[in-house]
């Protein structure tokens, strides 16, 4: 049964970096499906972002839009009570915040170019927020609903399958998120029978994390943000309780730890 037949009442949905790239995509398809009641977009500027505004027009108060500092605690902790003032439960909770290289982050070719604030900032962004986020949101997630919490994780994130080294602070980083997600997903089940956690890792997306090193990836491999969403909801559905702790490619395909 998949996630939507498993549902017993339209879902509250929260996507977290919903204001461009994957992100945007999923907002739009997920409000396309009569299964969603709302759909609460998370951003740093949510408010004012032109492509959310657009979804507004079209779809108006299902989505709610909500301006959230995701690096800041106390930011998540003021979201989860607003959250809890107008839901009773969040049946999806999606986060595909992360960084690669901008700001304070690099994406090192080797151990030369490390540095403590660029893998602060990497960890802070990709394996801190999605955390903490899910930490603030568990109230909504515990029970007995069917839910499903997905985060944006990466192939290289792999240690497994680690064989060209570099990116140390982004493989490191959504190793991390791996390991977190897998350890909440323990916690979860117990909260929640019907819980699932899972780490997707999207493929190449043309989107601002990836357009630098776009250069060599084959056209055939660089996916629109559209085809990401699709994918990436296709393993939401396909995936429940039983595969919780889970890392999954778009494809359907698991990747090893």
């Amino acid at each position: 049964m998949s996630f939507w037949q498993r549902l017993e009442e339209p879902a509250h949905v929260v996507v977290c970096g919903a204001s461009r790239g994957i992100g945007l995509a999923l907002t739009e398809q997920l409000l396309a499906r009569a299964d969603v009641a709302r759909v609460y977009a998370v951003a740093r500027h949510a408010t004012q972002a032109q492509g959310l505004q657009a979804v507004v027009a079209v779809h108006g108060p299902r989505l709610q839009c909500l301006d959230v500092d995701v690096c800041d605690e106390q930011a998540l902790s003021a979201l989860a009570a607003h959250l809890r003032a107008v839901i009773p439960r969040v049946h999806l909770l999606l986060c595909t915040v992360g960084v690669l290289q901008d700001g304070a982050s690099r994406a090192e070719k080797g151990l030369a170019q490390l540095n403590l604030d660029g893998l602060l900032a990497t960890f802070q962004r990709n394996s801190f927020a999605p955390i903490l986020l899910l930490k603030h949101l568990l109230p909504l997630l515990r029970g007995q609903h069917p839910c499903t919490v997905a985060a944006l994780s990466a192939r290289v994130g792999s240690i497994g399958d680690n064989r060209l080294g570099g990116w140390y602070s982004y493989r490191a980083s959504k190793a991390a998120l791996n390991q977190l997600l897998h350890t909440a997903s323990i916690e979860l089940s117990r909260l929640n029978p019907n819980s699932c956690v899972l780490s997707l890792h999207p493929g190449t997306t043309d989107t601002d994390l990836s357009k630098p090193f776009q250069a060599n990836v084959p056209a055939e491999k660089l996916f629109t943000p559209h085809y990401s969403a699709e994918c990436l909801l296709a393993q939401v559905e396909r995936h429940g309780p039983a595969q919780t702790g889970t890392f999954w490619g778009w494809d359907g395909q698991p990747i090893p730890w």
